[in-house]
């Protein structure tokens, strides 16, 4: 992910209001990201924990999203939709996003399994088991990058009302 500065993600939401953006605190740590090791930015508010926010690289502009956060986590059986990670134990939870334009303000959301503390980057980049003897293990780990950034942008373009 390319560096992102503040007014540039407060201006990226594209199902918000402009009172929702001014009221987003960006997450703690957030002077001190590497977003060389990140394919998208996500993070809990931590003033109102059922809110969420994803923000990531989509045809040269960065979009963010305001996501709403399931009551509940889903442990061990649930899969993440973006990392599809299989074999680190990781909560994954169900976020909610009010889609774009007209479709959202008359009340439809995309619905999204997302690991519950977006290490969805951290996950792909861990090197995968020896599959098999000969099993490329650097481009099975190239490949779930690759097919992260997929299932992000696929994502926020669902919210966007865009095709890809």
């Amino acid at each position: 992910m390319r560096p992102i500065d503040e007014r540039a993600i407060r201006a990226s939401f594209i199902n918000a209001s402009r009172k929702e953006v001014s009221v987003i605190t960006l997450p703690a740590d957030f002077a001190e990201l590497d977003f060389d090791k990140l394919d998208y930015l996500g993070w809990t508010d931590p003033k109102m924990p059922r809110r969420a926010y994803v923000v990531a690289w989509i045809d040269d502009a960065p979009v963010g999203v305001v996501l709403q956060r399931a009551e509940q986590r889903v442990l061990s059986r649930a899969q993440c939709s973006w990392c599809e990670d299989v074999t680190l134990r990781n909560d994954v939870q169900l976020f909610v996003a009010r889609k774009a334009g007209p479709a959202g303000r008359k009340g439809d959301t995309v619905g999204n399994l997302a690991c519950a503390e977006f290490g969805c980057s951290r996950n792909v980049r861990v090197l995968p088991p020896l599959a098999y003897q000969g099993y490329d293990r650097e481009l099975a780990r190239e490949m779930r990058i690759l097919r992260l950034q997929e299932h992000i942008a696929g994502f926020l373009r669902e919210v966007a009302g865009t095709s890809a």
